[in-house]
C-alpha cells in the first residue's frame, strides 16, 4: 500500500500570510506596551528582544501553518533625526510577504516588522 503525499507547495487561501492583518496586530502590541515608555540605553536591548518574542508568539496564533516567521524589532533615541532602514529577504512573492508598524513618541521610536517565509 502506497502512502499519499502530502506536500504542499502553495499555501490554501485561509492560511496565506495577511500582511493588513499582522500589522494591525503590531500596531496594538506596540501601542499597548511602548506609551510613556522613555528611552533607556539600558534596557533597550532587553525591551527590544521581548517585544519581539510577543509579537511572535501573537502572530503564531493568527494561523499562518507552515510559515517561517521572523520579527525585527528596532527601538532608538527620538531625537528628530531621520532614520532610514532597509531589509533584504529572498522569497516567493506568491506566497511571502510581510507586515511592519512605526510607533513613536516625545522619547523614543520603535519600528517593528514581521516577515512571513512560506515553509515548502
Amino acid at each position: 500500500m502506497e502512502a499519499s503525499h502530502t506536500y504542499q507547495i502553495r499555501p490554501n487561501h485561509q492560511n496565506k500570510f495577511k500582511a493588513a492583518v499582522v500589522k494591525t496586530c503590531i500596531h496594538e502590541i506596540v501601542r499597548e506596551r511602548l506609551p510613556g515608555l522613555r528611552y533607556d540605553p539600558e534596557e533597550v536591548p532587553q525591551l527590544s528582544c521581548s517585544l519581539a518574542e510577543y509579537i511572535k508568539d501573537k502572530v503564531k496564533t493568527l494561523g499562518f501553518d507552515r510559515y517561517k516567521l521572523v520579527v525585527q524589532v528596532v527601538i532608538g533615541e527620538q531625537r528628530g533625526q531621520g532614520v532610514k532602514m532597509c531589509s533584504r529577504f529572498l522569497w516567493d512573492a506568491d506566497t511571502d510577504n510581510y507586515a511592519e508598524d512605526v510607533f513613536t513618541n516625545e522619547s523614543l521610536f520603535c519600528v517593528a516588522a514581521v516577515f512571513g517565509a512560506y515553509y515548502y
